[in-house]
């Protein structure tokens, strides 16, 4: 009997899902959070997108984790490219515009 071993399959990838759309909220919601609570002239300092313009970005981005299918979707993965883009390139831009002092 070939059918009896994967019948768990739908509850495994369920988990799995979960699990990245969690890790996907974390990430776009610590983004979201550090720019909110960043100065908005800094911004145009380091030469990026307005404190709105991002703000907007990261909001529409976890919006549509959360509403349209989590990170599976082409929508996901726009949100996590997003957040990681402010993170990973923006976020140390701003800290070494205020000799990384500041909040984070």
């Amino acid at each position: 009997m070939d059918t009896a071993a994967p019948i768990f399959y739908a509850d495994v990838r369920y988990v799995i899902e979960l699990a990245l759309r969690i890790l996907a909220l974390i990430i776009e919601g610590v983004a979201l959070v550090h720019a909110i609570t960043q100065r908005s002239d800094a911004f145009p300092a380091i030469g990026t997108l307005p404190k709105g313009g991002w703000i907007a970005i990261l909001a529409v981005c976890m919006v549509m984790t959360l509403l349209l299918g989590g990170v599976i979707t082409i929508f996901g993965l726009i949100g996590i490219a997003a957040a990681l883009i402010y993170l990973l390139d923006v976020r140390p831009g701003l800290r070494d515009l205020t000799d990384g002092k500041g909040f984070w």
